[in-house]
């Protein structure tokens, strides 16, 4: 198992989770059974990725205890409006065949509509509800998030971004250590579009690891919770198995330096991304 951070009052996260988005059906849940029977302890899902039923289903079905899984869900655009939110969260549970969340986000702010500010206050209130344990956000910008503490005082226990290699997110990065955010990284491997590139390669070879090793390593390094997904045991196991060996400070600024000014996977700039 990787290490866990915590602070005070808030959840306790592991240091790696599982990415459920694609995992569906029967496959699904036999995929994510694996996933927790091999010790992952986050397991990632979202309205709009259609599968919160066979979350569900495979806790039922996994020999873990459902206390030692966090299980996250993310509120999608057209839920935005406060009552909606909280409508939407209670249907999420009713899907998941739970009586709480773990961990609730929203999943886009989008800013045209501009009710995020709503569905954060929903969110605090499912807080003080006992419906959620915490409550984070994903995709939102510093200046969201400093409009969403501004009006609540409450801060995010995460915010879960796009962030691998290509795009390192380093001025995002800082803002959650000033806030108090711990930074979750979406598409944490690029979709495996990064293995080739010398830093890793060489980092990979000089460890004895492979390089979906090294770029979780590198997460790990700046203090990144990275989700990646996997409906492969092989490649569960050896995702998790990133505790035993450490990047030099060369070797992790080579990777952190093939950022590039925009390297985003897909045009998804949440200052103008919107999602139904």
């Amino acid at each position: 198992m990787t290490p866990h951070t915590s602070s005070p009052d808030r959840i306790d996260l592991p240091g790696i989770g599982l990415g459920t988005y694609g995992l569906d059906g029967r496959d699904g849940v036999a995929a994510m059974v694996s996933a927790l029977e091999m010790g992952y302890r986050l397991v990632d899902t979202a309205v709009n990725y259609g599968n919160e039923e066979e979350v569900g289903e495979a806790l039922r079905e996994a020999a873990v205890d459902r206390d030692e899984v966090v299980v996250c869900s993310k509120i999608p655009g057209r839920h935005h409006a406060h009552d909606d939110a909280i409508a939407s969260t209670r249907a999420s549970l009713d899907r998941l065949g739970l009586d709480r969340l773990d961990l609730h986000l929203i999943h886009w702010p989008n800013p045209s509509v501009g009710l995020y500010r709503e569905a954060w206050q929903a969110l605090v209130d499912l807080r003080e509800q006992g419906l959620v344990r915490d409550i984070g956000v994903s995709n939102f910008t510093a200046q969201h998030l400093r409009e969403i503490i501004d009006d609540t005082g409450v801060v995010p226990l995460v915010n879960q971004v796009e962030l691998h290699p290509y795009f390192p997110q380093q001025d995002l990065r800082a803002v959650h250590d000033e806030l108090g955010i711990r930074t979750e990284a979406w598409s944490p491997l690029a979709k495996r579009a990064v293995f080739d590139e010398p830093p890793i390669r060489e980092a990979a070879d000089s460890h004895g690891v492979t390089p979906a090793q090294v770029v979780l390593r590198w997460h790990l390094h700046l203090g990144v919770l990275p989700i990646p997904k996997s409906g492969s045991p092989e490649r569960q196991a050896e995702n998790l198995a990133v505790g035993d060996f450490s990047l030099t400070d060369d070797e992790v600024a080579a990777i952190t330096a093939l950022g590039r000014q925009d390297g985003r996977l897909f045009d998804g700039d949440p200052r103008t991304h919107e999602e139904s």
